[in-house]
């Protein structure tokens, strides 16, 4: 089993490191929330100094932080600390750029490195099912797997440097279009007297079926499982859909690639967060779309 330093122990990171405790490997972890840092000492794991002392010590060091910028100034403290040969695995959901940057740094140092961002939200930290989605050299994917899967049930190579970045953007773009889509066709089913359980039934069961409608339905009743039955809990929280959907649009900026539902996307994200529905699950945008609060 490896020694393994988790740096950001907050609703993601903080059950995956507990994950990692599960399947036997020593965790040293890091956060600057107490909260944080006393729910990750319940579930067995030891607390450094800093970022660096873990680093120095640690065969594996995961990060799993805001940003960007968050990320490359962690990696300026423990890249220069990091013995040869670290692995070093970025869970964070930040800018391909970014990203490519970190991989840079560890290549400085010897470092082998992994972009890895996630997707399942916290229910899928807790239980072990994320899917993550990997770039960086093939042998660093391949040292990484057996740890990714102590968190996650789906692991994916996307490519170099980035790839798993740009696979995390692309994803959730599509989920946050989606997710419009979905809510305004209740809201016209609505209006038209139509119920949501007789368009869930037919939608869910014919072409306009998707992930949006099926597994997070974003009314109460056809998926009990859904947000929409506890009061739009996030879940996912629209404040972090619109963070990723800034993300495409920086990216999709840099390509020169026209993503015009995206932009749309992130328009009317932007309006719920605005109107302080930030911390809501990213499936009340319909309460939005039907002019609610």
């Amino acid at each position: 089993m490896a020694v393994i330093g988790f740096i950001g122990l907050g609703n993601m990171g903080g059950p995956m490191a507990a994950n990692l405790v599960k399947a036997g490997h020593q965790v040293v972890g890091y956060d600057l929330v107490p909260a944080a840092i006393d729910a990750a000492k319940a579930a067995g794991v030891t607390i450094g100094e800093s970022p660096a002392a873990i680093a120095a010590a640690a065969e594996v060091v995961i990060t799993m932080l805001p940003g960007g910028r968050h990320v490359l100034g962690v990696y300026g403290d423990i890249v220069p600390v990091s013995r040869p040969g670290t692995l070093l695995i970025d869970c964070s959901t930040i800018d391909v750029d970014s990203a490519r940057k970190a991989h840079a740094l560890a290549a400085e140092q010897g470092a082998a490195s992994l972009d890895a961002p996630v997707s399942g939200g916290v229910g899928g930290a807790s239980a072990g099912t994320l899917t993550f989605m990997a770039g960086g050299e093939a042998d660093a994917f391949e040292r990484a797997r057996p740890i990714l899967e102590a968190m996650g049930k789906k692991i994916v190579h996307c490519g170099g440097a980035g790839a798993g970045q740009a696979a995390k953007i692309c994803n959730n773009m599509i989920l946050g279009i989606s997710m419009i889509g979905v809510c305004e066709a209740f809201v016209l089913a609505e209006k038209l007297g139509l119920s949501h359980q007789a368009l869930f039934d037919v939608s869910s069961t014919s072409s306009g079926q998707c992930w949006s409608l099926t597994s997070y339905c974003p009314v109460p009743g056809p998926v009990p499982a859904s947000p929409a039955n506890r009061d739009y809990q996030p879940g996912f929280a629209a404040a972090l859909m619109l963070k990723d959907l800034k993300l495409a649009q920086e990216a999709a900026q840099s390509a020169g690639a026209p993503t015009p539902l995206g932009a749309a996307a992130a328009q009317l994200y932007a309006m719920m967060n605005a109107q302080g529905e930030g911390g809501t699950d990213f499936s009340g945008i319909i309460r939005m779309l039907r002019g609610e609060g």
